[in-house]
Order: C-alpha cells, then sequence, then structure tokens
C-alpha cells in the first residue's frame, strides 16, 4: 500500500461547459458532479464530447464557456502541471530514451522532488503495478500490459487528486483487457482515488464504473449506474448503445390496448400500468429477456417465431429469430442439458413479461440527472 502525505481523491464539477471548434460545438452545455472517490466512466461514440471534456478538465484545452472545479475551486487557466490531475494515455506515451524507473519518476522530477523522496514514491507505485524488478527495462522491452502498468504508476506516482483515463486499454488484445480491468479496479479500491474513464467499450464501461455518463453531441444524455442504464436506458440511443437490445415499436388502441404489429401480439393495460409508455412507441427488450419457458398471464406477451441462424457463445447461444412478420429478433439463453440447442428453420413460440420490456423515448436528449 502506497503511503501518502495526503489523500488521493477530489470532487469534480462542470458547469455549464461548451467547447467550440469554429462552427462546432463538441461540447454543449456539459453539466456534471463527481464525488471524491468516485469511478465516473464517459461513454459515447466518437464524436460525443468525452474525450473533450477529459481535455478540459486536464487543461490541454480550454472551455469556450462554463466553469470546472475541483474541490470547489476554479481550475480554468491553471495550467495542466498546476492542477493535481495524473492522466493514462490509450498509446501509454512512455519516453522510449528513459528506463521504467526514470519514466515514472518523471512527473516527480518536473516538481523539484528530492531523489531519496523520488526513490520512495518510485518504488512504491512500481510495487503496487507489480513491476518492482523492472526499473532498469526500457519500454520497448516491455509487453503492452507492462507498458500499461508503467502509464498508471508514473499517473499516480506524484498523489494526484484526480486521474483521468483515456480509452487506455484500447490498445490492448482482448484477454489482456479483460485481466487490466481487474487490476484498474483494485488500484481504484486501493487508492480510494477520484477517476474520470473515457471508452467507447460498453463493456468496458459496465464492469468498472460506479457510474456511467452516456454522451452524444456534446451532452450527457443519460447517467445513472450501470445496472440500471443496463435495464432501464431513456432512450433509443442509450438502449442501443449499451449492451445488446431489440427495439420493437408499439402503438395504443382503443379500451388501453397496447399492440406490438411486428409481434402479431397485444395486452391490455391494467389499472397500475396507465401510465406505461405515455408519449412513447418503441421498447428495449434485451435478448435475455426472451423465454421459450412461457408462463401465461397477463403481462406476458406471447409470439410466434422462427431461427434464422445462432451463435455458440460457451454458456450462452445467441439466436437471431424472425417473427411471422419478417421482424428480426436476438434471443439468449444459457445452454444445458435440458436446454437443446435449436435448429436453423425451427418454429418456437418466445415470450416476455411487460415488466421487462423499457419504453423508450427518442433521439439523443434523454434528461438524467449528474
Amino acid at each position: 500500500m502506497i503511503e501518502r502525505d495526503v489523500e488521493f481523491g477530489a470532487s469534480v464539477t462542470f458547469d455549464g461547459v461548451s467547447k467550440t471548434y469554429g462552427a462546432v460545438k463538441a461540447l454543449s452545455d456539459f453539466n456534471l458532479s463527481i464525488q471524491r472517490g468516485e469511478f465516473v466512466t464517459l461513454l459515447g461514440p466518437s464524436g460525443s464530447g468525452k474525450t473533450t471534456a477529459l481535455n478540459v478538465l486536464a487543461g490541454f484545452v480550454d472551455a469556450t464557456e462554463g466553469d470546472v472545479r475541483v474541490n470547489k475551486n476554479s481550475i480554468l487557466g491553471l495550467p495542466p502541471e498546476r492542477r493535481n490531475i495524473g492522466m493514462v494515455f490509450q498509446n501509454y506515451s512512455l519516453f522510449p530514451h528513459m528506463n521504467v524507473f526514470e519514466n515514472v519518476a518523471f512527473p516527480l522530477r518536473l516538481r523539484k522532488v528530492a531523489q531519496d523522496e523520488v526513490k520512495r514514491r518510485v518504488g512504491e507505485s512500481l510495487a503496487m503495478v507489480q513491476l518492482n524488478d523492472f526499473g532498469d527495462r526500457m519500454p520497448n522491452q516491455l509487453s503492452g500490459g507492462q507498458r500499461q502498468r508503467v502509464a498508471f504508476a508514473r499517473a499516480i506516482v506524484f498523489e494526484p487528486s484526480v486521474l483521468l483515463m483515456d480509452e487506455p486499454l484500447g490498445a490492448l488484445d482482448l484477454k489482456l483487457r479483460e485481466a487490466m480491468q481487474l487490476e484498474i479496479k483494485r488500484y481504484h479500491k486501493q487508492l480510494g482515488c477520484t477517476i474520470l474513464f473515457v471508452t467507447h467499450d460498453q463493456g468496458e464501461a459496465l464492469a468498472l464504473s460506479d457510474r456511467i455518463a452516456v454522451m452524444g453531441e456534446g451532452r450527457i444524455v443519460q447517467i445513472d449506474t450501470p445496472d440500471r442504464i443496463y435495464d432501464e436506458p431513456n432512450s433509443k440511443y442509450v438502449a442501443d448503445f449499451i449492451g445488446t437490445t431489440n427495439i420493437v415499436d408499439f402503438e395504443r388502441g382503443p379500451s388501453s390496448i397496447i399492440r406490438f404489429p411486428a409481434l402479431n401480439a397485444e395486452f391490455e393495460l391494467q389499472e397500475n400500468d396507465k401510465s406505461w409508455g405515455q408519449g412513447q412507441n418503441s421498447i428495449s427488450l434485451r435478448p435475455e429477456k426472451l423465454h421459450r419457458d412461457i408462463s401465461p398471464s397477463d403481462h406476458v406477451i406471447i409470439f410466434d417465431a422462427s431461427v434464422e441462424e445462432y451463435l455458440f457463445l460457451g454458456n450462452i447461444i445467441q439466436y437471431s429469430v424472425r417473427t411471422t412478420t419478417g421482424k428480426t429478433l436476438l434471443f439468449q439463453e444459457h445452454r444445458g442439458p435440458s436446454v437443446p440447442i435449436l435448429a436453423r428453420g425451427e418454429s418456437l413460440k418466445l415470450a416476455f413479461s411487460i415488466n421487462d420490456a423499457r419504453p423508450l423515448d427518442e433521439g439523443t436528449h434523454g434528461s438524467g440527472h449528474t
């Protein structure tokens, strides 16, 4: 465990931050409050504004409007080296002419830390990332995972109040990326630092975060815990971006009837369902919420389909099925001795509970507290 004179972790607030490049708005009235010690991920496709927000906080670009505060103190106007913020980049950005020890020591040298203190802090940081004996090695003698650990050690060695990570695992292969996810969670727990993480990988965001902020068009579309973002997306944009889902349109008929034309099915709203889908016309239905084990009830929709194709995913089989109206859906189930794999072309009945269907807003302008 690193012995620190100060505690890691600080609150971070983006207050109405905008950033324009000519006619392009990379950030538009961006608002976000991060608690001390929290792990928050900015998730979104290229051009959604997530890296711009990170760079404004780091001091690499200037905000056009708004304010950024760390522990309630505005940091706008401060150069990057005075913000006490660590950064881990996707490409590691290690100095190829410096050995591991000197790469990690670099931020301390900039701050004119005494040599004895440099040696102590570098030793502790390398021990934390399990590279105690690698101080004399050059970056080109390291694997991708080892270089990423060195980059992390360098980012934390000067005890930053906030740690920023810009797609730090994007250059790693799948197995190593998954191993590094576990290590990052361990580092975060051990340090108790505030982390703002940027990625376009929704699986990574779900695995690592305390909260996820899904971004689109320079704004936060929805922010919540990973389970609520997954189970309760507030728009088609979020539902389609987080995980795999089926988007199914519905329409309102007379006498509280809800119809799903693509499924050739309908149900009648009960008294406690009257607000279901108000102002909305589609649902998000996760593949694992579809079932062959059908128990009919007022809240279960049953429809006919046939198997188009399937993917063997180890303990899960994922099917592409087609309804009688031609709508293609994804359906997942765990394999087992009593669950035979369906053949291509095989007919089946599928069902889902209305309680597992999430009515969706249109577009990328969902609301969510920051």
